[in-house]
């Protein structure tokens, strides 16, 4: 699995233990709900660290949280 296909997946997965959307992610992150649907929709395939920031923040948890996942253990870099 490619990195930004690890980070599409637990994004995702964060939204469903959460039960809310994508729209609603970015609403409390602050950031562009063009942003994130272009990040979990692969059009964006190398999200910016600050991005994936906002996102922990706005879920409330830390990079440790969200990279801390079995779906990052085995990935292969995107270049």
């Amino acid at each position: 699995m490619k990195i930004s296909e690890a980070v599409i997946a637990k994004i995702k997965k964060l939204c469903d233990e959460r039960k809310i959307t994508i729209n609603k992610l970015a609403s409390s992150c602050g950031i562009t709900q063009s942003t994130l649907e272009n990040i979990v929709g692969g059009h964006s395939r190398n999200p910016k660290l600050l991005t994936i920031v906002r996102i922990c923040d706005g879920l409330n948890i830390t990079l440790h949280d969200f990279f801390n996942d079995p779906v990052f253990r085995h990935v292969e870099r995107d270049d």
